[in-house]
């Protein structure tokens, strides 16, 4: 009973504020203070005051915010450890498939990803293969020379 007293004062002295707003000629500010205004006296009639008031002294109401309090942590949780390891099981597959190392061409010595270097070196240089008079080709070894291929 008291709770909806209230809200209805805030919901007049709001308008009340909407109008003088108004009379100042920003209608715009007084639009708004009204729409804010009606908020309470809204929840008042629909019903949500009394709900709210029935909740607010109800252990099994609180227990139940508990347990979803609970699950939005699980949610949250688990949504950092996936942000973490890299996304979803099917990504991490597929990018464990992406990375797993391929056959070597055929005709080819070595594998096409190299020798695998310690972390912060970088890789040896490599003897240019010797030209062979294309110089077809020539701006593409020197792409692949740059590149460290």
């Amino acid at each position: 009973m008291i709770a909806e007293t209230v809200c209805s004062a805030v919901a007049a002295a709001g308008l009340g504020i909407a109008v003088v707003t108004a009379y100042r000629k920003r209608y715009l500010a007084a639009t708004r203070i009204a729409a804010y205004a009606l908020v309470p006296l809204g929840l008042v009639m629909a019903g949500v005051v009394d709900w709210l008031a029935d909740t607010a002294f109800s252990p099994t109401a609180w227990a139940g915010f508990g347990v979803l309090g609970l699950s939005w942590v699980l949610f949250a949780t688990t949504r950092t450890v996936e942000r973490r390891r890299g996304g979803t099981r099917k990504e991490r597959r597929a990018a464990r498939q992406a990375a797993a190392p391929t056959a070597a061409a055929p005709g080819a010595s070595a594998p096409a990803l190299g020798e695998a270097t310690p972390r912060g070196e970088s890789p040896a240089p490599r003897r240019a293969p010797a030209s062979q008079g294309d110089d077809d080709f020539s701006d593409i070894e020197a792409i692949l020379k740059k590149h460290g291929i």
